[in-house]
Parts: structure tokens; sequence; C-alpha cells
């Protein structure tokens, strides 16, 4: 036994390692937790208001200058509902323009799993139901608006300015790590 014995404890020790070595890639990789941690975001929708330019100001006749009228406020071009994915997932999706011209996609009532690297899409993908549609939405043009700010809530994310909406018709909840949809919204002009 005496030599076997020896044999044995290193073999024993370096299985332990490589183990541990598995189990905390698996831990750092699928990131569990973060199921069970919610994040609520509670971003009011952004409002601006339109920066008068020089030339407009200069034709600007002086009665019309002296009773401020009221900006032109936000206002929904596009929304849709979202549909449950690989997590169970509602809310709503709408597109905004705001009084300057800039648009803003808005998540309102979001409540979906939290999960390692989430981000939110503007695809041009067809919304499917059921697994059908769990991995679409990277086959053809997307554009990452940013990380998912919580699991939870109303959240608002800036569209790019040079951004052709007319080519999108989505957005999805990307998990990158895992490349699959948590939940997705087919957009309807409004």
């Amino acid at each position: 036994m005496g030599r076997d014995g020896r044999r044995r404890g290193p073999l024993v020790i370096g299985a332990l390692i490589v183990a541990t070595a598995v189990v905390a890639l698996g831990l750092f990789w699928f990131q569990p937790w973060t199921l069970w941690q919610d994040e609520t975001v509670r971003d009011a929708l952004p409002s601006t208001t339109p920066t008068p330019t020089a030339s407009a100001l200069a034709q600007a006749k002086p009665e019309a200058s002296s009773s401020p009228s009221a900006p032109a406020g936000p206002q929904t071009i596009a929304a849709g509902e979202l549909i449950t994915h690989e997590h169970k997932t509602t809310g709503s999706v709408k597109i905004v323009r705001l009084a300057d011209g800039s648009h803003t996609l808005r998540l309102e009532n979001l409540d979906t799993s939290n999960g390692p690297d989430l981000r939110v899409w503007l695809t041009d993908a067809p919304v499917k139901e059921g697994k059908a549609g769990w991995s679409v939405f990277d086959d053809g043009k997307y554009v990452s608006l940013g990380k998912l700010k919580g699991n939870k809530g109303n959240q608002n994310y800036e569209i790019p300015a040079d951004v052709n909406l007319a080519a999108y018709s989505s957005v999805s909840i990307w998990c990158d790590r895992f490349d699959v949809s948590f939940g997705a919204a087919s957009l309807q002009n409004v």
C-alpha cells in the first residue's frame, strides 16, 4: 500500500484542482445567481426642448416672440408588446421621437429574468413565438442600444442618429453570452 498510496495522493489532489477549476469556470460563465437578483429601473421619459437656430431667431417676428409657443412633446412613432422566448418576459416597447428630433427606445413595465450580458437590440428579424424565435435576431441586421439597465421597470435607450428606423422591425432583449433572446416585440407604426 505504501507505493500505491503515494501515487493516489497526487492524482486525487490533481482531480480536485481540475474539478474546482471546472466549477469556477461554470459559475463565471453561467452566473446562475443573476436569475434570483432583480434590478428595477425607473427612467422618466426624456423630454427636450427644441433649440432655435440663429436663422430661425432672426426670422421670428417681434410679436411672435412675445407669446411663447408650447414646444412639441415626445411622440410615439412605433410600439409593440414583448413576448416570452428563453425566459418569461412581459412589457411594452415604444420608439419615441423627442421634440429635438432624436429618437429613444423605451421599455415600459418590463418584467424578465436577469441574466449575464443582456442587451437591448433593434433588429430586422421577424418575431416568432416559442423556441423558433429564440435565436433569429443575430441572423440579419441589428443595432445594440446597450446593456439592459435592469430586468424590471421603465427604461430609455438612445437610438443613434444614423440609424435608419425603417430598416428595423423588432426589438429583442438579447443574451449576448448565450446568443438567445429572452423576449422580443414586433414594432408597429403608430
